[in-house]
């Protein structure tokens, strides 16, 4: 493929990475949207990402597609490959944008001729640089916070000096506000500051004086060659200056700006992005003075009708963004469609909307309702966490809710977030009512506070939110008041369900059951209606349509009289239900339409592909909960021959825990499902009910019971013996899943689930180690295909979706595939299953560890035993992989197979298929820095955001790769931290020789250091307590640089974990790999090679899977 010769036809695109907290889902949106709309002008892309999870790795989406580690080096080989013409470097994220810049400053673009498209570099840096942006602000006469940026921590104290605390620190060249914070005092600042010039690419943060309390308010623009502008959206952040933009909740459009607001800085966006020279769409954010109940509160210079600046450019994003995707989705303008054409040199005017297909992007979208974001936090998932929010982002997802108004907008969008909490009826004796603090759970306390006799004004006070929401909040509060006060009448049930209550909420406020509220309004004929987003108001016809409901008069979404079928989306993105989930759901929207239906897909992320205006035939923004998706569902009804209508049929295997949920309710009121049945999915599902057919049908599970209560969860523990693994049914991610060591952890183990884990049987089994597999199959209820089988390189114990995971399975022996092959066959039998499932094997009796190096692959099965440890009736995390390496369309045949196709009849074979030439692996990726608090030791439950490949022609290859593009390649001869749990100083040894073999010096803590001792090696001995003397502790030997890997394991008891919880946050945050499981740590050292970039291909997609 080498060639000197350049194709001007030929664009490299570059992906944004796994999916981690600042930087998620939109960028496998946008660029699957980017590259799309190249190949519409002919352009023959070239894209580079080492996701495997997204959609834009398809290898329909771009021309030549390399899953390959995004670094350099990688990158620089695949140009020399390709020779594209240009490169687009701001569709990938804050990745893609520095790696761009690290391509041109290195003259590697300059050296073969790689023309940057769109945003220049120069323009990027004028944005990204702190002191390059303020001095281009000073020339076009915008308002300047007083600030100044620095590399240093001196100059940041001196710059403390000057301006005066309280100060924002902002980090250069970072995502998600990563390394930033508020600094109070100077302790603060001198920890934050070093926290960001760490973070920041070219060492540099801006140390700016606070603005806390202001409005946040952001504007999306675009503007082509010709320096035509156009605005695209604005939106309103509900909390004020403090928060980071991802982590509030924000509305659009604005909702308190008055018309002279809007217009000072709608031109204020479009002289920057002039001034900038932005080709494409850019995000500004600015702080706006607050309201007069607000500016009362705060210091002078913050009244609306004082002297001085009214509002400060914050920071402005020279690419698509976080924003972008939010705005995108609001107006129905597909800005990264548009931005990619915009590079290569089109004009607004002369590119169509594809959503009306009669007007061009030059045609400022109109917005005739009201749209909510909420943010989606992990601390359902890490309880130790700090739930603080400031300037740097903590949410993994967000929802997006449409209505008419704010109240029902805001409602719809707290019943997408699948937190707990339900609704705003929610509270907790824990909930802050004092001080209102912002937190995951301050909506919940303004809401507590209000009910509580609190007034909107007093919540103003607190909050420093403009009182126009929070006089929303009261409203609501009030409608809630009346519901429960007075007779459920016609007129209070359509004022609640205009104001967006669910049926649950109005049942719990007026006593009834929701199927009796659900009923009755229907009987006052209260049903909702559904409007059209299409960008322009309804001044045009839509050609694309996506929909959201209302309780008003006129349905815009009149049923297609077709065969058609309804794809479930999963939701937010979350730890336990990430990216993959949505690629399953779009691959099924598409497999419908190959197969000639009618698609019909409802989610409320506004992230996503799924939810993209032409990914199905009929998108519906609404949430995934019981109540919206049976509306949908009888707006959807089809009418037969025979003049009856009936519901059309659901596929709710792809959307992760949220849909498969979502199959007992609708199942039980006969709404028809697709595939499996929700018998079946209950029948897998219930941890109880599968370990009684099991049993019945000969199946090999570990030792174990169920228990509602810690009294009898101990009689089990006790009978089987621990360690035992106890879990509950029906959760994603393993969540509330633990390791249990004896009868004090059970009893505080159900202490603990007693509010989040209801009326469940929970599952008690014996922990059995060994190795463990996974297997995705589809069945069709007589035969299975298998397209591969997945071995762990972690031993059981570690969530799968925390392990690293190898393809083909290297080290099982023939044996050992046949009997998991078979086990499959009796699964799927037992089970009735129609589609797909995951499960989840453990080979035990011949060790917990088999080595990857082709020199040392035992394959040894004379004291092995297989036990199921889990099934999944449904799409899994690895589908995109083991879809992606072995060629197989797993998505389409399941698809395929639920709508009553037999496998015989397609084309992929059944049973289990030969292994392909070619080994991939797949690491997890974790956002442990973002996440203050929270213990980043692996175990039984998941905490990983994304995931990474690596894919080559031999097993180490793929594992270097993996571990480069995961950030846990090991540097040669770099000193060691080991500190490891009794329990595995045994498992240990092989590990440590391999380190001593390789020359590096290791550090340890006492008890690790005698058996490193007794090896004959040296080790220098540190003191592992944090309250020893003066001398050097294993914190401080992580921070000041010393060591620069660590491997630290824990075990079930709770003093150990608080013991080394600072040893792994410290290396967390010093971003030096820490590797809490001896097997992971082994394979990495074992991949280790100190001239790692010739000991790898970099080839296509095409190239590995189809030679």
């Amino acid at each position: 493929m080498n060639s000197n010769k350049i194709n001007n036809k030929k664009v490299l695109v570059i992906g944004s990475g796994p999916i981690v907290i600042g930087q998620a889902a939109e960028f496998d949106y946008a660029g699957t949207q980017a590259c799309k709309s190249l190949k519409e002008e002919g352009i023959e892309v070239v894209l580079v990402n080492s996701n495997p999870a997204t959609i834009m790795t398809d290898r329909d989406i771009a021309d030549r597609i390399y899953i390959e580690p995004l670094n350099v080096e990688v990158i620089e080989r695949i140009i020399q490959r390709e020779r594209p013409y240009g490169l687009i470097p701001t569709l990938g994220g804050q990745t893609a944008l520095n790696l761009s810049v690290d391509l041109f400053n290195l003259g590697i673009l300059k050296k073969y001729s790689v023309k940057v498209l769109g945003t220049s570099i120069s323009s990027i840096e004028r944005a990204e640089d702190r002191e390059k942006f303020n001095s281009l602000l000073k020339k076009i006469n915008e308002p300047i916070l007083p600030s100044y940026a620095v590399d240093n921590l001196d100059d940041a104290i001196s710059a403390a000096n000057e301006i005066g605390f309280p100060l924002v620190i902002r980090p250069a060249y970072t995502l998600g506000g990563t390394g930033g914070g508020i600094a109070y005092n100077l302790q603060d600042l001198k920890r934050i500051t070093t926290s960001g010039l760490n973070a920041s690419k070219v060492n540099q943060v801006l140390v700016e004086k606070s603005l806390l309390g202001w409005k946040e308010i952001e504007y999306e623009v675009m503007r082509d060659l010709s320096g035509n502008v156009i605005t695209i959206c604005n939106m309103e952040n509900i909390d004020p200056m403090g928060v980071h933009t991802g982590d509030s909740i924000v509305v659009a459009p604005s909702q308190t700006l008055n018309d002279k607001d809007y217009q000072r800085l709608r031109s204020s966006a479009l002289r920057i992005i002039s001034e900038l020279g932005i080709i494409g769409g850019c995000n500004v954010q600015y702080s706006y003075r607050p309201s007069s109940v607000v500016s009362e509160e705060l210091d002078s210079d913050s009244n609306y009708l004082e002297e001085g600046p009214m509002y400060y450019v914050i920071e402005v994003n020279p690419r698509v963004s976080r924003s972008s995707a939010l705005a995108s989705k609001a107006t129905g303008y597909p800005i990264a469609r548009v931005a990619a054409k915009l590079a290569l040199g089109r004009r607004l005017d002369e590119i169509s909307n594809s959503v009306t297909g009669k007007t061009t992007a030059a045609f400022e979208p109109a917005l005739d309702y009201c749209v909510v974001k909420i943010p989606r936090w992990p601390f359902d998932k890490f309880r130790e966490g700090d739930r603080n929010l400031g300037t740097q982002m903590k949410a993994t997802g967000e929802v997006m809710a449409i209505d008419r108004n704010f109240e029902s907008a805001l409602q719809k969008a707290v019943r997408s977030l699948e937190n707990g909490r339900g609704s705003l009826l929610w509270e907790d004796s824990e909930l802050d009512v004092k001080e209102l603090k912002p937190n995951d759970d301050r909506l919940w306390s303004i809401m507590k506070f209000l009910r509580n006799d609190g007034n909107y004004i007093d919540a103003t006070k607190k909050t420093f939110i403009d009182p126009w929401f929070t006089f929303a909040l009261q409203n609501i509060v009030d409608i809630e008041k009346k519901l429960i006060n007075n007779k459920l009448s016609n007129e209070n049930l359509r004022e609640a369900k205009e104001f967006g209550f669910s049926d649950n909420q109005i049942a719990t406020l007026s006593d009834l059951l929701p199927d009796q509220v659900r009923k009755l309004r229907k009987s006052y004929g209260i049903v909702p209606v559904y409007k059209m987003v299409d960008t322009c108001a309804g001044e045009f016809e839509s050609v694309t349509p996506y929909f959201y409901s209302t309780y008003e008069i006129e349905n815009e979404a009149f049923s297609e009289n077709t065969k058609k079928a309804i794809v479930l989306g999963s939701g937010p993105i979350r730890i336990g239900q990430g990216i993959e989930f949505d690629y399953c759901s779009v691959h099924a929207a598409w497999a419908l339409k190959k197969l000639g239906y009618y698609s019909v897909m409802i989610n409320s992320n506004p992230e996503t592909v799924s939810t993209d205006f032409d990914t199905s035939r009929r998108l519906y923004f609404e949430p995934l909960d019981d109540e919206s998706v049976m509306n949908i569902l009888e707006n959807e009804k089809i009418i037969d021959s025979s003049g009856s209508s009936n519901c059309p049929g659901t596929l709710v295997q792809f959307g992760g825990q949220t849909a498969i949920n979502l199959s007992q309710h609708l199942g039980k009121n006969n709404f028809p499902i697709l595939g499996s049945s929700h018998e079946v999915i209950d029948l897998a599902s219930d941890r109880g009910k599968f370990e009684k057919l099991s049993s019945k049908n000969g199946l090999p599970l570990p030792p174990g019971g169920t228990a509602k209560n810690h009294e009898l969860a101990i009689d089990i523990a006790n009978n089987i013996g621990y360690p035992v693994l106890v879990r509950p049914s029906y959760v994603l991610g393993g969540r509330a899943m633990e390791i249990i060591q004896n009868q004090s952890e059970i009893v505080r183990y159900f202490d603990k689930i007693s509010d989040d884990i209801t009326d469940q049987n929970i599952l008690i089994d014996k922990y059995l180690t060994g190795i463990e597999v996974e297997i995705d199959v589809v069945s069709d209820g007589e035969n299975i295909l298998i397209p591969g089988i997945m071995q762990h390189i972690e031993r059981a114990g570690v969530h799968s979706g925390d392990s690293m995971a190898i393809y083909p399975s290297v080290s099982l022996t023939d044996k050992e595939i046949e009997k998991l092959v078979e086990y499959t066959k009796m699964i799927a039998k037992s089970l009735g299953t129609i589609g797909l499932m995951n499960i989840q094997f453990v080979i035990t009796g011949s060790g917990n560890y088999r080595s990857l190096r082709s020199s040392e692959i035992e394959k040894n099965d004379s004291d092995s035993k297989i036990h199921i440890i889990e099934v999944n009736p449904r799409s899994s995390r690895t589908i995109p992989f083991i879809s992606k390496v072995t060629n197989i369309p797993m998505v389409e045949i399941a698809t395929s197979v639920m709508l009553g196709k037999k496998l015989k009849d397609l084309p992929y074979g059944i049973n289990l298929i030969p292994p392909k030439k070619i080994f991939a692996v797949k690491a997890p990726v974790f956002s442990m820095s973002k996440l203050a608090g929270v213990d980043t030791y692996l175990g039984p439950e998941m905490k990983s955001t994304g995931e990474v490949m690596g894919i080559d022609k031999t097993p180490n290859s793929a594992m270097v790769k993996a571990l480069i593009a995961s950030g846990l390649v090991i540097k040669s001869g770099v000193s060691v931290l080991i500190s490891v749990a009794d329990i595995d100083k045994k498992d240990s040894i092989p590990l440590i020789k391999d380190l001593d073999r390789l020359g590096h010096k290791i550090y340890s803590t006492s008890g690790t250091a005698k058996i490193i001792k007794d090896l004959g090696i040296e080790v220098v001995v540190v003191e592992k307590r944090l309250n020893n003397n003066n001398n050097k502790n294993v914190v401080d030997i992580i921070r000041d640089g010393t060591v620069e890997m660590v491997v630290n394991t824990v075990t079930g008891d709770r003093s150990v974990i608080q013991d080394g919880y600072y040893i792994r946050r410290s290396a967390s945050e010093m971003n030096i790999p820490c590797f809490t499981s001896i097997d992971t740590a082994r394979c990495a050292v074992e991949s280790e090679n100190s001239d790692v970039s010739n000991s790898y291909n970099v080839l296509t997609m095409n190239e590995y899977v189809l030679d």
